[in-house]
């Protein structure tokens, strides 16, 4: 299983998902997820439990580079954890209740949700423009707060994708905060986020038939240890590329990104109908 190959294939994933984490304050998991469903078939493991292994595996990858970066937009100014405090809260309640749910639907649904939120997104993002005018002296209320990062938790765990392909966009149009502080609030959100839905996932997964040595539920360990330095290494430089780009540019950026993942996935799942 683990051949010069496979390694290799993990090893770069790890490094696109640090980046991505640390520049667009997403997670990685929008890379991670479309991997693993391709290679987890491959790792011995049931095909009924291979998006939900997928799904709380990246999970479990994406907590460390987010800290990382979080880190890295602390020091620059970029993380209100008045915010953050409440997000969480909301973020927290979201994740368990995503994962509950994943947990029971079957994976071909899943996939094309997956894919389709994505598009759905990012067409949001691409439809409205630039970003709309933000304060960052601007309070913002702990209720909405609250709700966004429940809506960002729920995603996270319900897609396996670090919930900031959600928070970013709502803490942009709905909440008005600019675009890099958007980006440093959703990486501590994913902190915890991504921290609550992967322990959901190991816990709706434990004890499960079938699944390959080293699996926690449906969270594959080595798998993990492999990627997540990888992904930590590379959170730092996308944190420096984030800085020096404009916020019109990282959110062409994170809308494009969607579109092409989003339909990669769908391709498979929508194939069989045409």
């Amino acid at each position: 299983m683990y051949t010069p190959t496979f390694l290799l294939l993990l090893a770069t994933s790890g490094c696109f998902a640090g980046l991505l984490a640390g520049l667009l304050g997403i997670g990685g998991g929008v890379l991670l997820v479309p991997l693993f469903l391709f290679v987890f078939p491959a790792y011995g493991m049931p095909p009924e439990a291979v998006v939900h292994a997928a799904l709380g595996t990246s999970l479990a990858i994406i907590i460390p580079p987010a800290f990382s970066s979080t880190l890295g937009h602390r020091r620059h100014g970029n993380v209100d954890w008045h915010q953050v405090w409440f997000l969480s809260a909301g973020g927290i309640v979201g994740a368990f209740s995503g994962a509950a749910v994943a947990a029971i639907l079957p994976g071909t649904t899943l996939k094309a949700l997956f894919g389709l939120m994505q598009i759905f997104i990012a067409m949001r993002m691409l439809g409205s423009g630039v970003a709309p005018p933000s304060d960052l002296s601007r309070r913002v209320a702990p209720s909405p707060l609250i709700a966004v990062g429940f809506a960002a938790g729920a995603f996270s765990a319900f897609f396996g994708v670090g919930g900031g392909v959600v928070a970013v966009p709502l803490m942009l149009f709905v909440l008005k905060l600019p675009m890099h502080r958007a980006v440093g609030n959703s990486s501590a959100l994913i902190v915890l986020s991504a921290t609550t839905g992967a322990l959901s996932y190991v816990w709706h997964g434990w004890g499960l038939p079938g699944l390959p040595p080293g699996a926690l539920g449906y969270v594959l360990l080595p798998v993990a240890l492999i990627v997540t330095p990888f992904s930590m290494l590379f959170a730092r430089l996308g944190v420096r590329l984030a800085t020096r780009l404009s916020r019109d540019k990282l959110i062409r950026i994170f809308a494009l990104l969607l579109i092409l993942v989003g339909l990669k996935i769908l391709y498979p799942v929508l194939a069989p109908f045409f």
